[in-house]
């Protein structure tokens, strides 16, 4: 079992930056590539951003790409998703993720999930 806490989530202006952490205990969160996923109200989660389980590869959506970067400390168990230039389409539930095989952009890839952190962007 992984369990993950995610944190960082808040209310910011169009603009504004946040950066969300993603802190994993129990196995060893190095073995496990991470990604984060979103889901506004009234829509299907869907993805953001892919690291690979040593960080050495990241993946993007198109609608993130050039204004959020992920990473991951695996000495501290901790992943990111850092968020700059951020618009009121960015206003979701946030969450992390984290598999061990399937295409990175699929939801049922991936074996363990947090709870969410709300980020709300206002115009």
């Amino acid at each position: 079992q992984v369990q993950l806490v995610e944190s960082g989530g808040g209310l910011v202006q169009a603009g504004g930056s946040l950066r969300l952490s993603c802190a994993a205990s129990g196995r060893t969160f190095s073995n496990y590539a991470m990604g984060w996923f979103r889901q506004a109200p009234g829509k299907e989660r869907e993805f953001v951003a892919h690291i690979t389980r040593s960080g050495g590869t990241t993946y993007y959506a198109d609608s993130v790409k050039g204004r959020f970067t992920i990473s991951r400390d695996n000495a501290k168990n901790t992943g990111y998703l850092q968020m700059n230039s951020l618009k009121p389409e960015d206003t979701a539930v946030y969450y992390c993720a984290a598999h061990k095989s399937g295409f990175y952009a699929y939801l049922s890839s991936y074996n363990y999930w947090g709870q969410g952190t709300q980020v709300t962007v206002s115009s």
